[in-house]
């Protein structure tokens, strides 16, 4: 950890300036109608031009703000700074031609960051490959019960423009980013931050694992009070890594959490209890309790991680052990996350439909001991062969949907020969229910049926959550 203290983005004057919004939907509509209240000549451009890009571009042009459609590439004469939709990818032609033009480009964070008051509240941001949506609402819970003023904000919830802009005051924030928001933040500065696991996902965007996982670092860059990160985390390079490279401000901390047993500087899980050798008194030889295991809402091993890093979060803002307790007691999780669908003929069923991604689906197996497996679907360029080896002692069979499902198939004959799988030769949505039947026929008494495909949802589905509302109409019929 650098110790060179960092200093805060410099003022941008959006009076009479040029501005080019990149990309229209949930954040760029936003950002061009605040920017056009900051009195900024706005341009919006867009690749699509789709029947909700038009209606989007009419209620844009009401105001005065000029949108050009079906042409996302060329640069508009006289901009003087692009912002852009996070998804936008950094190989653009639009961002080449503002890189020869001398036009910085800021992200919505970064337009939110600079358009903080000078009262504004302090961030604490997490990032992560998996599970940043849980924790940044078990933070939010937790700050709550400390009696906070606070939102669960970013990429999720609440707008960052939205919390900064609007009439409602905040004491603190609890911020969601993901990997492409932070490569478009240069000038943001949590007050403290969290990377909870780094897996090789969107390298397509990224390029690489070393740019992905440097995106991921920045969120880190000028932290003040604590750059939390992933003790049990393997691989190369680890979230401790990017706290070591990280340029924070003098007395900044690097706090670890672990499910085992935790060190000085650390919490961890000691007998059933969530403790903090990070925050007290003599943290050589004490140790404070936070709260129970069984108060994290599901107590799964991924989701305890989660618990922990939103806890050394809130305490490096201060809150009490009480109110981390109280706050995790009253998280309920988002659907479609290792959620208990319901238990037939002795064999529960769970929705893990958000484990699109190989790290999702194998902290999800990682939480049951005898497992019917349904996965599949758009793999997004990833290989099984890790996942599936790590698991195999869990599985008792494996069930197969979707476009991709031969990537999975391959590697299950490479690593577990001896389990019993059932590839489903169909992508239309009603493969769902004959999957969770294939499922009951394999699956024995005290056995867990979990959906958690590894794999994208839209070969077949429009998103995550309409998979996982078939998986669970399927097993309401099996029930009935």
């Amino acid at each position: 950890m650098g110790s060179g203290k960092v200093t805060s983005s410099v003022p941008f004057e959006f009076q009479g300036k040029h501005v080019t919004v990149a990309g229209l939907g949930v954040s760029g509509v936003p950002a061009a109608k605040a920017l056009h209240g900051l009195g900024a000549r706005v341009t919006v451009v867009n690749d699509g031009d789709d029947e909700r890009a038009r209606a989007q571009a009419a209620e844009l042009e009401q105001l005065g703000v000029t949108v050009r459609l079906g042409d996302g590439a060329t640069l508009p004469e006289g901009t003087d700074l692009i912002v852009t939709a996070p998804g936008w990818k950094p190989d653009k032609p639009l961002f080449a031609a503002a890189g020869r033009a001398g036009v910085p480009v800021w992200g919505d964070v970064e337009l939110a960051w600079r358009l903080r008051g000078p009262d504004a509240a302090p961030w604490l941001a997490v990032t992560g490959t998996n599970g940043k949506t849980t924790t940044v609402q078990m933070l939010a819970s937790i700050l709550e019960a400390a009696g906070l003023r606070t939102a669960a904000v970013g990429n999720i919830g609440v707008s960052l423009l939205d919390a900064v802009l609007g009439e409602e005051r905040y004491d603190v924030l609890a911020v969601e980013l993901s990997s492409y928001q932070l490569h478009w933040a240069p000038s943001l500065r949590a007050h403290s931050a969290a990377v909870l696991n780094l897996a090789p996902d969107h390298l397509d965007w990224h390029g690489s694992m070393e740019a992905y996982a440097a995106d991921k670092g920045r969120i880190y860059e000028g932290n003040r009070v604590a750059c939390v990160y992933n003790a049990d985390a393997t691989g190369k390079p680890s979230t401790e890594d990017l706290v070591r490279e990280a340029d924070v401000e003098e007395g900044c901390r690097a706090i670890g959490f672990t499910l085992g047993t935790p060190g000085p500087s650390q919490l961890g899980v000691v007998e059933g209890i969530l403790v903090d050798r990070a925050f007290v008194e003599n943290r050589q030889k004490n140790a404070q309790e936070l709260a129970q295991v069984s108060d994290v809402n599901p107590p799964a091993p991924h989701n305890i991680a989660n618990a922990l890093a939103a806890a050394a979060l809130a305490r490096a803002f201060g809150v009490p052990a009480g109110a981390v307790r109280d706050g995790l007691r009253a998280f309920t999780p988002d659907a479609h996350r290792i959620a208990h669908v319901g238990d037939v003929d002795g064999v529960a069923y769970i929705d893990d439909s958000k484990a699109t991604n190989t790290h999702a689906a194998e902290a999800s197996l990682a939480a049951y001991e005898s497992i019917v497996w349904i996965a599949g679907g758009l793999a997004k360029g990833a290989t099984f062969d890790e996942l599936v080896a790590g698991s195999v002692k869990r599985l008792r069979g494996v069930v197969l949907i979707g476009q991709d499902r031969a990537l999975i198939r391959e590697a299950l004959a490479r690593h577990a020969p001896e389990v019993p799988v059932v590839d489903l030769d169909r992508t239309d949505t009603g493969a769902m229910l004959q999957a969770v039947q294939e499922a009951r026929r394999l699956a024995r008494p005290g056995d867990t049926v979990l959906l958690a495909p590894a794999c994208a949802s839209m070969d077949m589905f429009a998103n995550y959550n309409k998979r996982g509302d078939a998986f669970a109409q399927a097993v309401r019929e099996l029930g009935a």
